[in-house]
Formats: C-alpha cells, sequence, structure tokens
C-alpha cells in the first residue's frame, strides 16, 4: 500500500524558518533546561585575564575543546593560578554566546583535578535526596520572628563562631544562644555535627539552629555534604539556618536546611528580627495605645460634662417653676380682687336700691335686702373655700372643671382659704 502526499501535505513539512538570533536563543534555552548545571574536567588552553577582571580560556581534552568564560566575581574565588596544561575542574552553565554563535561556558568555580570523584558522589547523593523530597519548598519552614533560644552548631575556634556571636549580641542580645561545638572539618566532622545537631533538637526552648562555617575548598566542606547530617537536618522540628561557607559554596546541607543565608554573619541576620525593630513597633503600638486611650479618656470627660450640666439644671427648673407659681398665685389673687369688687358693687347697687325702696316699703324692703345680702353670701368665693372647696387650675392659670381637661402626671395647682398647694394628676376617673 503506498500513500500520496498532497500539496497541503508537502507544505506542512516544511522546515521552520529562524531568524539567527532566535535559533540561538533557543539552542542557549535547550542546553539550560537539559544540562544546566554543568561540571566538566580538562585541560586549562590560552588562559588570559583581561583588565577587567574576566577570564577567558578553553577547556579541553583528546576528544574537544569548549569556550569558557570566568566573570570577575567567580574570578576573585579562586585560590590557585590556573596556567595552560593543567588539569582543572569547572562548575558553571552552558550556553551559546549569541553575538558569535559559539557554544560557551559561564564558569562559577575552578578547582584543580581530583576532587572529581568527590563531585560524582555529590551529585549521586543530591540526587537521591532530591527526588525523595528533601530540598522541597513545601517542607521548608520560615524562623519565627522571636525565638525563646538560638541554637548554634559551629566549631569552637572557627572565625564563623566569632561572626555570629558578634551579629547576635549586635541585633538580638535579648535572646538566649545555646552553643553544640562540633568539629566542621575532617574525617570525623560529619559524626560530630549530627551528634551537635541532635543534642540541640533535645533542648525544647530552642526555636531556630543556626549550622555555620566558614569559606573553604570542596575537601573541607566535604562533611556537609554527610546523608545522615542531610537527614537530621531534614526531620529538624525547628527551623535549620545554613551559613556554610561563601555565597558561591553549595553543600547537601544547604538544600536540606530551611534556610540558607550566603555567610554565617548573614544566617545570624536572619534567626530573628532586630531588637531595635521590635522597640520601635512597641513604641508604635505605646503610641497608638496612648492616643485611642487618650480619645476614650476625652469622650468620657465630655460625657462627664453634659451630665453634670443635666444635673446643675434641676435649680434653674425649679426656679421657673417658682415663678410660675407666684404669677399663677397673683393671677388668681387678682381674679378674686375683681370678683369681690364685682359683688362689692352689686352690694352697693342694691343697698342703695334697698335704701330708695325702704321709703316706700321699709318692711318689703328689709326682707329683700336680707335675702339680697344671704345671696351675696353666698356668691363670695372666700366662703366656698372655706366650707372645704378649692379652686383647680393647670400651669397656665386656666380653671379646671372637668377631668377631661387633666393628664395623667400633670402639676396643678389648688387655692384654698388659706394657700396654695401644688399637685400632680395620677389618675383621672369621670363619674
Amino acid at each position: 500500500m503506498s500513500f500520496t502526499l498532497s500539496r497541503s501535505d508537502s507544505l506542512d513539512l516544511t522546515p521552520r524558518i529562524w531568524t539567527v538570533g532566535a535559533l540561538c536563543r533557543a539552542i542557549a534555552d535547550s542546553l539550560e533546561a537539559r544540562f544546566n548545571p554543568v561540571a566538566v574536567r580538562g585541560e586549562v588552553s590560552g588562559f588570559t585575564r583581561a583588565s577587567s577582571g574576566h577570564c577567558y580560556f578553553s577547556i579541553k581534552d583528546g576528544q574537544g575543546q569548549l569556550r569558557c568564560a570566568m566573570f570577575k566575581r567567580a574570578a576573585q574565588l579562586l585560590d590557585f593560578q590556573p596556567a595552560d596544561g593543567e588539569l582543572v575542574e569547572l562548575r558553571g552553565r552552558i550556553g551559546v554566546y549569541e553575538p558569535r554563535g559559539e557554544l560557551q561556558m559561564v564558569v562559577e568555580s575552578m578547582r584543580r583535578a581530583g576532587q572529581g570523584a568527590w563531585f560524582e558522589q555529590f551529585l549521586r547523593l543530591k540526587a537521591k535526596l532530591q527526588a525523595e523530597g528533601l530540598f522541597s519548598a513545601d517542607r521548608k519552614r520560615a524562623p519565627v520572628a522571636q525565638p525563646r533560644c538560638i541554637g548554634v552548631v559551629t566549631s569552637l575556634g572557627a572565625a564563623a563562631l566569632h561572626d555570629v556571636a558578634t551579629a547576635l549580641q549586635r541585633r538580638v542580645p535579648h535572646i538566649p544562644v545555646i552553643l553544640a561545638p562540633s568539629l566542621v572539618q575532617g574525617p570525623e566532622a560529619a559524626k560530630s555535627l549530627v551528634f551537635a545537631l541532635e543534642s540541640l533538637l533535645g533542648q525544647s526552648q530552642v526555636d531556630v539552629i543556626l549550622l555555620v562555617r566558614g569559606g573553604g575548598s570542596m575537601e573541607d566542606l566535604w562533611a556537609f555534604n554527610d546523608e545522615t547530617l542531610a537527614r537530621t537536618i531534614a526531620s529538624s522540628p525547628v527551623p535549620v539556618i545554613a551559613g556554610l561557607g561563601h555565597e558561591t559554596d553549595f553543600t547537601i546541607a544547604d538544600f536540606c536546611c530551611d534556610l540558607r543565608a550566603p555567610t554565617p554573619t548573614a544566617a545570624a541576620e536572619l534567626c530573628a528580627m532586630p531588637r531595635h525593630e521590635l522597640l520601635s513597633q512597641l513604641d508604635t503600638w505605646c503610641s497608638v495605645m496612648q492616643t485611642v486611650a487618650g480619645r476614650q479618656i476625652d469622650a468620657q470627660v465630655q460625657r462627664l460634662d453634659r451630665a453634670q450640666t443635666r444635673l446643675g439644671r434641676p435649680s434653674l427648673g425649679v426656679s421657673q417653676q417658682k415663678m410660675q407659681l407666684l404669677d399663677l398665685q397673683q393671677r388668681l389673687q387678682t381674679n378674686l380682687k375683681s370678683q369681690i369688687q364685682r359683688q362689692q358693687h352689686m352690694l352697693m347697687l342694691l343697698a342703695s336700691s334697698f335704701h330708695r325702696g325702704l321709703k316706700q316699703a321699709p318692711e318689703t324692703s328689709r326682707e329683700r335686702l336680707q335675702r339680697a345680702a344671704l345671696r351675696l353670701d353666698l356668691l363670695d368665693p372666700r366662703l366656698v373655700l372655706q366650707r372645704g372647696y378649692s379652686w383647680l387650675s393647670n400651669s397656665n392659670g386656666q380653671a379646671l372643671t372637668s377631668v377631661t381637661q387633666t393628664t395623667q402626671g400633670e402639676a396643678l395647682q389648688a387655692t384654698l382659704a388659706d394657700g396654695v398647694v401644688e399637685l400632680q394628676v395620677l389618675a383621672a376617673r369621670q363619674f
């Protein structure tokens, strides 16, 4: 059976046309994803150091050659002067130098050969532990801002101990520190580090542990590539901060710890919030609390002032009521006088009529006069009040004649024969 490609199918097989720069970048990305980071061993060839401090050379063996660039930052960490023909081991990243389209390795570290087996062992252990998840970011914990106690694992004679102690004394002098001394170099260093670390893990008050050592070669730092130490770090119930060597030095312990610092001093600076920052926060909170408390006090004082003002006003109300009472009393007296005057006037008229009629009918007039006097006496309001009655009026002086004119709780005045009585309506019922 055979197949015939259509024209459209043929066009689909046409290779993509790249720009040169895009192709170089794509190749560089592929190399980055597949190989980096990478370690290479070979002979140095054409080593030169530019005035900028950058180094350029090639690394080669019997089967191939690779151009290399070592920038000033990495070159400054070299502890020897590379020479042509010298066997070295390089660590770095492989890529493409796009302006020339050349394969190039950017070297991050260089050491004389002889450590190749160790580095392979390092890579195997790294791959194993990484596959088990010991390097996973999910299991790493951030240190608490204010640990109760800081544990330190390092050598008693190491410069790193002095750096860490100085940093802690400067930043957190109030936090106690427990030192677990250990070897940090040599055949027995790994066991010593594990023992020291475990001794701190048994201290319940320790909230963070610093694992520190100064810089050195791969051999010097080899104890920190121990598998038992790595598993001890990973199983620690408290965060472990590693400050091992220089920023470019990496060990298995760096990958397992919860936080990696570039130097021992930096590790000390990461383990707790500085005292001056805490004091600053405390001052801020004190200021906020004082402000809030001051506002509350001011508000309560205002309420007290208003309450005091209200408590002082009843006297004014009493004075006003007294004035109203006097006014009502005066109006009542005026009304009584007016009625008396009217009655007197009527009496005078009756008396005048009586005298005029007396001449015509003395006896009849006398009787009429007596009756009129009796009626007049009966109409005298004072006589009515003397018999037990009273003149009831509201606060406006209006006379009340019906219970419908009152309301419960209303203040009233009752005028008696010899004075005025202040009353309050408790209830009103109609007959």
